[in-house]
């Protein structure tokens, strides 16, 4: 079993207070500014535990897309993976109602084999497999 750390600190109430958050376990960065308008607002070059996970899911979902495309024999020479996820006031508080995927595919591929590839990319990453069913997980996937 692998496991991976992150850790925050947080200093004072939620609205006015901040906080940092670190990635442990790579020790690849850290501390990040973190703070509550960064959530729901302009983020002003505070990060958010929203446009974390965006990272993560941009991350792994690339990882999977390029590993199916490599199983095919069609390797990717470049994929450029943008996510948006979506917070917004809900009846049970702030939720993360969406995550968008947005892929843009170069190699050897055509687009239908890329577009299956991307949606079973979107199914089996395992940052898609945490959030769904959840929240819905949307996929826009083309050649660049």
């Amino acid at each position: 079993m692998v496991m991976r750390a992150a850790s925050a600190i947080w200093e004072g109430e939620l609205f006015t207070g901040k906080g940092t958050v670190s990635l442990d376990s790579s020790n690849a960065a850290g501390p990040i500014d973190v703070n509550w308008p960064a959530r729901v607002e302009a983020s002003n070059g505070v990060t958010s535990p929203e446009e974390l996970i965006a990272a993560a899911h941009a991350t792994c979902y690339s990882m999977s897309l390029a590993n199916g495309l490599a199983k095919l024999g069609t390797p990717a020479e470049r994929l450029d993976t943008t996510v948006n996820v979506h917070i917004e006031k809900t009846d049970a508080g702030f939720s993360i109602t969406r995550s968008e995927i947005t892929v843009r595919g170069t190699g050897s591929f055509d687009e239908a084999a890329f577009k299956e590839a991307a949606e079973t990319a979107k199914k089996g990453c395992p940052i898609s497999r945490a959030l769904n069913p959840s929240i819905e997980v949307t996929l826009d996937a083309a050649l660049a």
